[in-house]
């Protein structure tokens, strides 16, 4: 277990979000992105994704269906692979995991380790490393984007996005950067996460979802 405490969030120091203007807002602001370094903190074990056709096959319990379409995204993958290297943005994830995995967590593992293969930095902590820091609630979801935005993302208890709270201030922004930096550092990178623990595994049940 990793003796790190998560900053404290409060909602009433951000900007409410709703679903749309989230993901307008992130894309407009990813999209000013220069030089910096963005982090993602990936928590629950399941999500109900929109826009996704290799989602929509895991949910209809198309595993094959769902790998397939997964590889008809690699042109998509290198031309923000490119885009990213041109503006000097480096994007890092940490996805924890619990044992044993979700149907979700299966195929998003296999969705990273592609990423990983077009330069995206991905590590993998267990959920007992955030043990300390889970002692009264589960780790919020946050993205925080270049130098001047932190996004603590909402979901309904299925998984649907709600939206997101939105803070912009720089001190709460570099902290949990600094938290989100030191679970990465501790982490396993996803293709050897996913070598050991998820290529052997049998298609998942998805019905359990």
């Amino acid at each position: 277990m990793l003796d790190l405490l998560a900053p404290l969030l409060r909602p009433d120091q951000g900007e409410r979000l709703t679903r749309d203007a989230y993901k307008r807002d992130f894309r407009e602001r990813d999209a000013r992105i220069l030089n910096a370094d963005s982090w993602k903190l990936e928590r629950r074990q399941h999500f109900e994704e929109q826009g996704s056709p290799s989602r929509d096959a895991l949910r209809r319990g198309e595993w094959q269906e769902a790998l397939r379409l997964l590889g008809e995204r690699r042109d998509d993958l290198l031309a923000t692979a490119r885009d990213d290297d041109r503006k000097g943005h480096r994007f890092h994830r940490v996805r924890v995991v619990e044992q044993p995995l979700t149907p979700y967590v299966q195929w998003e593992l296999h969705s990273h380790r592609q990423r990983a293969e077009y330069g995206e930095r991905i590590r993998v902590v267990s959920a007992e490393q955030v043990a300390a820091a889970e002692r009264e609630h589960l780790l919020p979801e946050v993205v925080v984007l270049g130098h001047d935005t932190l996004f603590q993302v909402l979901y309904s208890p299925s998984g649907a996005t709600l939206g997101a709270v939105r803070y912009t201030d720089r001190e709460l922004i570099d902290s949990w950067q600094s938290y989100i930096r030191k679970l990465y550092e501790a982490g396993d990178d996803v293709r050897e996460y996913f070598e050991r623990e998820v290529a052997h595994l049998p298609p998942p049940q998805t019905r359990t979802e």
